[in-house]
């Protein structure tokens, strides 16, 4: 047994258009897609490298959450033969669960993880395409000696997640739906930005936690940064870095006007508030830390973005958003960005 691990786009007469664009519609619905006889599908991943495939991928490897929520929401879920591992048992197997009764019943198979491969197991599924984080080389490698299709995945900012769902509908075959929940998603944003802050009014500061520690934040390279940007907010941290400790005496002398914290299993608001160390902060002062909800529904490295935007804005500019309904938001997100599927995550927080 090999296991390999990984630490840190003819002319067309009128009839000819009108004829296409009605396929268009048509086909571009739920799980549905749109293929030349005879052509090849190739896109580019994020390590630079050309994945090209003879024909929608029908038997799939994908052991990245990011990557496999995004096959749900375009409707290609069936031709999921194996999951990581972290579906089964991390935060968000629940809503995994209740998008598919193979996932509720761990009857797919699970041959890794973000830190480790069995690269047997992954070959004897017998896979058109394996979805893995571009970081795990060695696995990457091994894979492809052996004559198998690597997408490699790279996330580093919400262009990425507009890009790796982009390349999964060409490799599904499922491009229409792919590009129509990309133009929804802008259009949420653009939406939500349609209510500018005025440039006489002070951006709030907000301090940004990790659930690793208190201490631990994110800097202004980050998908972090992007959110509080588009939420109205500034980041108290100006360090370029994407995931970094800082020590107390730090945010004290930041005291920002709102934390908040990524979804904690272990700590909430409160204790946070009830942190002596920060009793003087502004943001504790005046309550106004917040928790974001379940990973699964305001992952910042997939479409669900746009929710964490939405429950940030809220949080920084209560006045403006009095009558705001973050619950009829959360569904009507699901609903669109899952299809069918969606309405089975309406109950679960």
């Amino acid at each position: 047994m090999v296991t390999v691990y990984f630490f840190n786009r003819v002319k067309m007469n009128r009839t000819g258009i009108f004829l296409f664009a009605i396929l268009c519609f048509f086909q571009g619905g739920y799980g549905q897609t749109i293929q030349g006889k005879g052509q090849s599908l190739s896109v580019t991943d994020f390590r630079g490298k050309t994945v090209t495939l003879s024909s929608p991928a029908k038997r799939i490897v994908c052991l990245i959450e990011s990557g496999l929520t995004g096959l749900y929401m375009l409707g290609a879920q069936n031709a999921v033969v194996a999951v990581p591992t972290s579906a089964y048992r991390e935060s968000a197997a629940s809503q995994y669960a209740a998008l598919d009764e193979r996932i509720k019943s761990h009857s797919l198979s699970t041959p890794g993880n973000w830190d480790f491969i069995n690269i047997e197991s992954v070959v004897a599924l017998s896979p058109d395409l394996v979805i893995l984080w571009s970081q795990q080389t060695e696995s990457i490698q091994s894979l492809e000696q052996k004559g198998l299709s690597v997408y490699g995945v790279f996330l580093s900012r919400f262009d990425d997640v507009y890009k790796e769902i982009r390349d999964f509908g060409i490799l599904t075959g499922t491009s229409p739906r792919a590009e129509k929940l990309i133009r929804y998603t802008n259009e949420e944003i653009g939406r939500f930005s349609a209510k500018p802050v005025s440039t006489t009014v002070k951006r709030p500061s907000v301090y940004y936690m990790w659930a690793q520690g208190p201490l631990e934040t994110s800097g202004t390279k980050s998908t972090v940064n992007e959110l509080l940007e588009l939420s109205g907010a500034v980041n108290v941290c100006r360090s370029p870095q994407e995931h970094l400790v800082v020590n107390a005496e730090t945010v004290i002398g930041w005291n920002p006007e709102v934390i908040i914290m990524w979804y904690n299993q272990e700590k909430s608001p409160a204790d946070i508030m009830a942190m002596a160390m920060w009793r003087n902060l502004s943001a504790v002062k005046n309550h106004r830390v917040f928790e974001l909800p379940s990973v699964f529904y305001c992952d910042l490295w997939t479409l669900k973005f746009q929710y964490a935007v939405k429950m940030v804005a809220a949080w920084c500019y209560p006045d403006r958003f009095k009558t705001f309904d973050l619950e009829g938001e959360r569904r009507s997100m699901l609903d669109t960005l899952y299809g069918p599927l969606g309405s089975h995550l309406y109950n679960d927080k």
